[in-house]
């Protein structure tokens, strides 16, 4: 069965980290693939993109461990999600935390659409209300935090979006698999922006969805379409994320300090593994 759920040899000791943690400003934890979680000085806690799945071998075969169960997630305030695919929104992954916490969900239309097909609220016993959809130009509060949904560029998703997310502390972007995007300009000149997560990686040869002949595919920008859109945001600093996830698109960032280094942003490129922490 394609992105089923992996079972997870790290324990609890991540979701535990996340629950024991009592940050000044804002924690962040990388979750591996575009996952993150986002905890405030006042305790709420944001998921982005949480993902415990194992792709769907031999097309895609995940390549970093699975790095924690969903039924040892207690704390969450809210899961947003930035587009459909099976890496962003997955039930198996979000749903338990859903039902256990009473998060609310933040996703465009075409994101719902695969909650809908896939029968969370009947299999997980999760209400209707949890369920929020967004769109661009729209902002919601989570707690202590200030959400914008922003318009991004990814051309292999139906209807991707972007967040800003504002603290007293700072501010972070997360664009989801977003390639450079005429809007973030805009994006710059709204808010000043601390951390940007950009997804990064390979071109490679992975088999057709249909054909399962090996193609030629990159989904996510390569070292120069990072550092155009990191320049475009104006950001301070810069993690790059999904270069760690599937076999055969994979790579290296410390190599963006390369392409960065005549750009004026990022000010500072921050390499971060599977569950790494970093502050705000």
């Amino acid at each position: 069965m394609a992105h089923e759920l992996g079972e997870s040899d790290w324990g609890d000791w991540l979701p535990t980290a996340v629950a024991d943690a009592d940050p000044d400003g804002v924690a962040i934890w990388y979750l591996g693939c575009n996952g993150f979680v986002l905890k405030g000085s006042e305790g709420t806690t944001i998921l982005i993109d949480p993902y415990c799945g194992l792709g769907d071998p031999p097309r895609t075969v995940r390549m970093i461990p699975v790095p924690f169960d969903p039924t040892d997630v207690t704390d969450a305030d809210a899961i947003l999600a930035t587009h459909e695919h099976s890496d962003h929104v997955h039930g198996p992954t979000q749903a338990p935390i859903l039902a256990a916490t009473g998060a609310a969900y933040h996703a465009p239309d075409a994101s719902m659409a695969v909650v809908e097909r896939g029968g969370w609220i009947d299999d997980w016993s999760i209400t209707a209300e949890q369920f929020v959809t967004v769109t661009e130009g729209e902002s919601f509060e989570v707690g202590e935090f200030t959400v914008h949904v922003v318009a991004v560029n990814d051309p292999d998703a139906d209807h991707p979006v972007g967040y800003v997310i504002e603290h007293e502390a700072g501010t972070v972007f997360h664009g989801g698999d977003s390639r450079p995007a005429d809007s973030f300009t805009d994006v710059a000149d709204r808010f000043d922006i601390d951390i940007g997560v950009l997804a990064f990686g390979s071109a490679g040869r992975i088999p057709d969805k249909e054909t399962r002949k090996p193609t030629r595919t990159q989904w996510y920008p390569d070292e120069n379409a990072v550092i155009r859109a990191a320049n475009a945001l104006e950001l301070d600093r810069l993690l790059p994320s999904h270069w760690d996830v599937w076999k055969g698109l994979t790579a290296d960032p410390t190599a963006l300090h390369h392409h960065a280094a005549s750009f004026d942003y990022p000010e500072r490129l921050e390499v971060v593994e599977i569950g790494d922490r970093v502050d705000l």
